[in-house]
């Protein structure tokens, strides 16, 4: 009979032990891609993962401390001026700032078992305070591991709606909302952890904490501030309606108008026309009352002044407030809420309604005091938590994807099948056709972390100067990681077969949760479309990385306390990968080399478009566009694959503990031999890999799945994956 074991993980039991046992490894990322990735000995790829150093679940709490210590999140650019989204303190409600250990720079962590397997176990419900880094992410971990969120079956659309908004009030009974809403990087880590648990949380908090209530903060007067109190207790949820039926991506156009009246003071807002009604956004009563940011063309005068954001309360106790329609959207295959159309018919305003800062003040007589004088670079300052949205949307769908991975890990440990032998069981892991894909996927989820941890330290860290440049890294990040994190759910749903079918398993909805991240905060294809645009004038080439001088290419001293360097066995009569290259600096296990590769790819797919720009189409620029975008796109996917990179060799080369880098050093191989595979043809075009390369590539990829298939689990058990939110019925 088979052991058909439902897909559900187990996080090892031992982990927060080991991690206080061992100095659990910390990792810095960069603040900015392109930095230099490694110094000294270059690290290369196949030399097995030392064996009696270190236990697994030792192994796996070394591995979660750099996947989840985030004590590098807090800006310390001494020129920042992000100065709204710095705030030291964490958001527990206990008063105690949880940032001692912050202000001398020391690193932090291993007492928190890897920053989420320690203080994940507590069952007090309630933050402690604790470090500025890896607190965060026990936090959450602790809250998503509690019974009210284990997966309830049988509850139609509205009731899971509803439940959504309860557990958004166990979000609130643990934190400070306002300092929560101040901190990016808690949001971002906020999401990680409620995204596979519930994809509508998710939504909601979203929603709720960054768009809603960031917004305010973001658009305080110090001399009359607002009183929060009902948004930051819930006794109100706040929500955010920018987008209309007829205007998505081209949100600036949109048609909501809000006229302001020279008698009273105040506005009255109004839908012109059926496709001005606000699309999507979470509106219905479900949840209790509640209060919207409605972005609206702010009209004074009869002078169209450009989109602005009007606080307006949408419902209370007895239901919709007068003036206010709203239709309930039909159930969407994506996160679970209260998706709605919503009308305005001349809802009266006060003054104090529209939100205003530098980029817009109106004054008694009905002029607006600006210092922009575009109006679209005003709507984008109004709608700028946009930009940590798509920080947290990427967050969310990371925690999605590495969700899906140890679920299908696990399942791939436990169900067993026909062996070679008759009579013979045998776990689906054993076969290669079964680990090999899991495997570049645990790759890339490793990857895309590193990614999402520098980009969050880019944010934090930006400079009026480099803001656009930033941003735009972000969007860049936001899609690759989206759609990265789709692939990886796909994948490990198909590799539990019918069980992955089931909701109950925790992971059959996983890819409808990551398409709404896809979309939310700005289409991806759209986001890439403007990146690349910019990118074309205003990217340089990039530079290849020299190869360090290989001085004990065949290192034998595994002491985890000694920083050698791991590198393949190339004894051709007992090395399974004998195709090695004469020239380690062109060797396929050279790291610094596969990277060059991948920045070879990003120049020269930039130079590409730029050539296609220039002889594109004169007097039509959407012909010109047309005839240089798809150049232009494979730039970004080659930049994302790069900067990836990138985020990973920097991981690796700030790991200290010598199993674990060995154990990273060939995950990372197996990451940039897959991102390379596509990219072959032009990179042999143009001399920078060799007929011996291609023939060598297969057997050089098969061996690093080959060495690391034993440690697919020790990889895995890394992200802490509760198991509760996915149990059986």
């Amino acid at each position: 009979m088979d052991n058909a074991v439902a897909a559900k993980t187990r996080t090892a039991t031992n982990h927060r032990t080991a991690a206080k046992s061992g100095a659990a490894t910390k990792t810095r990322t960069a603040a900015a891609s392109g930095t230099a990735l490694l110094a000294g000995q270059e690290p290369t790829a196949g030399q097995d993962p030392p064996a009696g150093h270190s236990t697994t679940a030792e192994m796996a709490a070394h591995l979660s401390a750099l996947l989840f210590d985030d004590s590098h999140h807090h800006s310390t650019h001494p020129n920042s001026h992000n100065t709204t989204h710095n705030s030291p303190s964490t958001c527990t409600r206990d008063g105690s700032s949880g940032d001692d250990s912050s202000s001398n720079g020391n690193s932090h962590g291993s007492d928190n078992g890897g920053s989420s397997s320690g203080s994940g176990d507590s069952s007090s419900g309630r933050g402690d305070g604790g470090d500025g880094g890896g607190h965060a992410h026990a936090l959450w971990r602790q809250l998503v591991s509690r019974k009210e969120f284990t997966y309830t079956p049988g509850l139609d659309h509205t009731q899971r709606t509803a439940q959504s908004y309860q557990r958004l009030r166990l979000v609130n009974d643990l934190v400070d909302a306002t300092a929560l809403a101040r901190d990016p990087a808690r949001l971002a880590a906020l999401h990680e952890w409620i995204g596979f648990a519930d994809g509508g949380l998710c939504t909601l908090a979203s929603i709720h904490y960054n768009l809603f209530l960031g917004s305010l903060i973001d658009h305080d007067n110090p001399d009359h501030p607002r009183d929060l109190t009902d948004y930051t207790t819930l006794r109100r949820t706040g929500t955010f309606l920018c987008t209309e039926l007829d205007h998505g991506n081209d949100a600036a156009a949109l048609e909501t108008t809000a006229h302001h009246n020279p008698a009273t003071g105040g506005f009255t807002l109004h839908t012109p026309t059926p496709g001005a009604a606000k699309f999507m956004p979470n509106t219905s009563t479900t949840g209790g009352p509640k209060t919207g940011l409605v972005a609206a063309r702010l009209i004074t005068h009869n002078q169209d002044h450009g989109v602005f954001l009007f606080l307006t309360p949408l419902s209370d106790e007895n239901g919709l407030l007068p003036g206010i329609t709203v239709t309930p959207l039909p159930p969407s295959n994506g996160p679970t809420i209260d998706h709605s159309l919503t009308t305005f018919h001349h809802v009266p305003l006060p003054r104090e309604a529209l939100l205003e800062a530098d980029h817009g003040r109106l004054n008694p007589d009905g002029t607006l005091t600006t210092n922009l004088g575009n109006p679209r670079k005003r709507f984008l300052t109004s709608i700028n938590r946009v930009t940590t949205g798509k920080l947290c949307m990427s967050a969310g769908c990371l925690g999605m994807a590495r969700a899906a991975l140890a679920i299908a890990v696990q399942y791939a440990h436990t169900r067993h099948t026909s062996g070679p032998r008759p009579g013979q069981r045998i776990p689906l892991a054993h076969h290669h056709t079964h680990h090999s894909r899991l495997l570049d996927k645990i790759a890339t989820a490793y990857a895309l972390t590193f990614l999402h941890r520098t980009t969050l330290t880019q944010y934090l860290n930006h400079t009026h100067e480099n803001r656009t440049q930033t941003e735009r890294h972000i969007a860049i990040t936001k899609a690759f990681i989206t759609w990265q994190a789709r692939d990886i759910t796909t994948e490990s749903r198909e590799r539990c077969g019918a069980q992955g079918l089931f909701p109950h398993n925790g992971i059959a909805d996983l890819t409808h949760n990551i398409e709404g991240g896809i979309t939310a905060e700005g289409d991806n294809l759209v986001i890439w479309t403007k990146a690349a645009a910019e990118m074309i004038l205003h990217h340089t080439p990039q530079p290849t990385h020299p190869h360090p001088h290989h001085t004990n290419p065949h290192p034998t001293n595994t002491d985890p306390h000694h920083d050698t360097n791991p590198h393949p066995h190339t004894n051709p009569d007992t090395d399974p990968n004998p195709d090695t290259d004469p020239n380690p600096d062109t060797d396929l296990n050279n790291l610094t080399f596969l990277r060059n590769l991948l920045t070879h790819t990003e120049n020269l797919w930039h130079q590409r478009a730029r050539t296609a720009l220039r002889h594109g189409p004169t007097h039509n620029p959407l012909a010109r566009w047309n005839h240089t975008a798809p150049a232009a796109l494979n730039m970004i996917t080659a930049h994302a694959q790069r900067t990836t990179a990138d985020a990973f060799l920097h991981t690796l080369h700030h790991t200290t503990h010598q199993p674990t880098k060995t154990l990273l050093t060939h995950l990372c191989h197996l990451y940039l031999l897959n991102q390379i595979t596509p990219h072959t043809g032009d990179l042999l075009a143009h001399n920078h890999l060799t007929p011996h390369h291609i023939h060598t590539l297969p057997t050089t990829t098969h061996h690093t799945h080959t060495t690391l298939a034993p440690h697919m689990q020790t990889l895995t058990h890394a992200f802490n994956h509760p198991t509760n939110t996915n149990p059986q019925p």
